[in-house]
């Protein structure tokens, strides 16, 4: 060995053994996931092949699976995932690997991942040490009242509520108790789980230095369909300052949060949902003006003056699958035919109502021939599993973003 390999390997083996005392002198860094659907995550694990047909996302495919092609199983990433419906929430726990998306049993592995997959390649890889993961999610939930924080006070029913309740016949005193026991249940039950993991670190990741002890190093926040269709509860929507509460509620989430778990500087970063894509690329102008108007107010408190350099938005409408998109909206169009030519549509082919059946099924088949190609069919079948509400269930799609909130997250943790 020549004295310039003897230098390079001394100086290669000193910044690796100073990494691995750096690692063992580090407190745990502790990282909270929580949200809805899609903090739960739909994306199947067969859709990870479509991965490696776009040259943006073959690179984090190559992260995510090992020589085989089989999903990775992080060693030094450890996760304690609660979730499950109102008679069957539970835990998982474990080393990191795929499966911890929305599943059956909640202390089972399934067969979905969310954002946690690439969040926790990404974040260990960054920091090199380990890492604990800590998710709690569950479908269906608003922040106006299931994760509705403390400080923000009881949910007010506005007029138009009211009145909509009185024309039904409603009971107001029972409607409003209802409400009541409603308000802030899934953000205690995320603290409690919180709680119940840092009370007991070793139970979930069996290497942990109780000496070192931990550090809150960031929370990740992936929620909003159900405030963004509640129509009654923001009844603005679409117009300047129609989901201003949402913004205020998320505030007072922010400090919350860190108020309950003494972090009063952790890192949050917010997933602004991104579902439908651009509004630029948008087919149809109907929900532009919601959308628009629902992702700048949960960006905003990322603007506020007291979040300055710790509270980040992340915009997850550039991680959208629009070949998927497009696909789905020229499917629609031949459904539309369809109707059209069956009903004699003034405007289209069928017009005098004079095409037999297997006429039209002829004319509806050439007529998708032109919109939907061979191609676009089968890279649907191995890229898409679910539907457009949960990002069509797509790998591309989660896995990057898992891997900007990880980015996010840690723009102020390294060194």
């Amino acid at each position: 060995m020549n004295k310039l390999s003897l230098i390079t390997l001394t100086f290669s083996l000193s910044c690796f053994l100073h990494l691995v005392t750096l690692a063992n002198h580090n407190p745990l860094k502790v990282f909270i996931l929580c949200g809805q659907s899609n903090m739960e995550g739909h994306a199947k694990i067969s859709t990870f092949e479509a991965m490696k047909l776009d040259p943006v996302t073959k690179p984090i495919y190559k992260q995510m699976v090992d020589a085989s092609g089989s999903p990775i199983i992080c060693h030094n990433v450890w996760i304690s995932y609660f979730t499950g419906g109102r008679d069957k929430m539970g835990e998982g726990y474990g080393k990191l690997t795929a499966g911890y998306g929305s599943r059956g049993v909640p202390s089972e592995l399934g067969e979905k991942i969310g954002p946690e997959f690439t969040f926790g390649i990404y974040a260990q890889k960054a920091l090199n040490e380990p890492i604990l993961i800590i998710k709690t999610a569950w479908g269906g939930k608003s922040i106006h009242t299931d994760f509705r924080p403390p400080s923000a006070g009881p949910y007010v029913f506005n007029e138009g509520e009211l009145e909509n309740l009185r024309r039904r016949g409603n009971d107001l005193r029972e409607v409003k108790a209802e409400k009541a026991e409603q308000t802030g249940k899934f953000y205690g039950l995320m603290m409690d789980h919180v709680r119940k993991v840092l009370s007991d670190v070793k139970r979930v990741y069996p290497g942990y230095n109780e000496e070192k002890g931990y550090e809150l190093a960031g929370f990740v926040w992936f929620q909003g369909w159900n405030d963004m269709v509640a129509s009654g509860t923001y009844p603005n929507r679409g117009q300047p300052g129609g989901y201003d509460a949402y913004t205020d509620c998320l505030a007072h989430f922010i400090r919350d949060v860190r108020k309950d778990l003494e972090a009063p500087k952790m890192k949050f970063v917010i997933g602004v949902m991104g579902v439908g894509g651009p509004l630029e690329q948008y087919a149809s102008q109907r929900y532009v003006p919601i959308h628009g108007a629902f992702r700048e107010a949960m960006a905003a408190p990322s603007l506020m003056p007291e979040f300055k350099g710790n509270v980040f938005a992340v915009r997850t409408a550039k991680f959208w699958d629009m070949r998927l998109k497009e696909l789905e909206d020229n499917q629609e169009r031949v459904k539309q035919m369809a109707g059209f030519l069956k009903n004699s549509h003034k405007d289209h082919a069928n017009r005098d109502g004079s095409m037999t059946v297997s006429e039209q099924k002829e004319y509806l088949e050439k007529y998708r021939r032109k919109l939907i190609s061979a191609e676009d069919e089968a890279y649907a079948k191995i890229a898409r599993s679910n539907g457009g509400y949960h990002y069509f269930g797509s790998a591309k799609t989660m896995a990057r973003i898992g891997k900007a909130f990880a980015e996010a997250t840690l723009q102020t943790t390294l060194p």
